[in-house]
């Protein structure tokens, strides 16, 4: 295994000579060991779900530089993290951007929200050589964030069909589910795409035709399939409902929790489980059972029960 020269680390960015990986597996603070198990219990689910859904035995599937491109990479100090959106992705990218930015930023909430989005701002795993790609898998601890699947879902869907500034949402993806999903529909909604009803959202996340025809959409796309937890192995898996902890834990191990904490703010408009359940009441059980298949894995992996307002067939 190479050893990184200690001195050629930019100085600024890490306190001591441990990395992040080091003080997951052998921490020298006890406040952290407790949460290591934690951690510890979430990874054993993932890996037990890869193996009993066969995932990881089936003929292992090669990852592609396209498959790495949510893979924010910190040189200086050896982290990797696979973004969700919906999963508190723009903080995460913003506390990226000032771990990397090597002082240019300090506070995470003066970056506005498109910047953190710019994709030259960061640097993913995809820009670089395979034995790069493979050494930083290996010595770099990984990291990505979760949230219960159709939280996310509705979330999303409240995001980018029922916000008027989304037109770039609505011409690409909702004038295509108004011509498949709506009988008798206006010339309007064909052309504009921007009343697109959670039922007809949900009946073209289920239509075959969806699957084969291109990926998802990031925003609705499978953890699964966006940061594939059955090929890498994630040292830390951070869920939204403990937001706070989990990504304040990571940055301690890091070295920076005594100057950089994550940011937190209460935002109103959040998708909650009360509002979740709302949009499910006019879904069919045929079509949330449907549904239910095409997250399965994201359910069973993280640790998410079956939603009690689900009446599944």
């Amino acid at each position: 295994v190479m050893r990184r020269n200690p001195f050629g680390m930019d100085i600024c960015c890490r306190k001591g000579s441990r990395s992040p990986l080091q003080e997951l597996y052998n921490p020298t603070q006890v406040s952290l060991s407790n949460t290591a198990i934690l951690h510890q219990i979430r990874r054993d689910q993932v890996t037990d779900t890869c193996r009993a859904n066969s995932v990881s035995n089936r003929k292992r599937r090669v990852l592609t530089p396209n498959d790495l491109k949510h893979l924010v990479v910190d040189e200086d100090h050896e982290m990797i993290y696979c973004y969700v959106p919906k999963v508190a992705c723009t903080n995460w990218k913003r506390v990226m951007m000032v771990l990397t930015g090597r002082g240019k930023y300090s506070d995470p909430m003066e970056i506005p929200a498109n910047e953190a989005h710019v994709s030259s701002n960061l640097k993913t795993l995809n820009q670089y050589s395979i034995p790069e790609i493979n050494h930083r898998l290996k010595n770099y601890m990984k990291f990505l964030f979760v949230r219960e699947p159709f939280e996310r879902l509705v979330s999303a869907y409240r995001n980018k069909f029922t916000q008027k500034y989304n037109t770039s949402f609505h011409k690409r993806y909702g004038t295509k589910i108004v011509r498949r999903q709506r009988k008798n529909a206006t010339q309007e909604a064909l052309r504009k795409g921007d009343d697109v009803k959670f039922e007809e959202f949900v009946a073209y996340l289920i239509d075959p035709h969806t699957q084969r025809e291109e990926p998802f959409n990031e925003h609705w796309q499978t953890v699964y399939s966006l940061c594939h937890p059955c090929h890498i192995h994630y040292d830390l898996i951070g869920k939204y409902e403990t937001l706070e902890e989990d990504s304040n834990y990571i940055l301690q191990l890091a070295g920076v929790g005594n100057y950089l904490k994550f940011p937190t703010y209460a935002k109103s408009t959040r998708t909650t489980d009360e509002m979740t359940t709302e949009f499910f009441q006019n879904i069919s059980s045929e079509h949330q059972t449907q549904l239910y298949e095409v997250y399965k894995l994201d359910f069973l992996m993280f640790n998410y029960s079956v939603p009690s307002y689900l009446k599944l067939e």
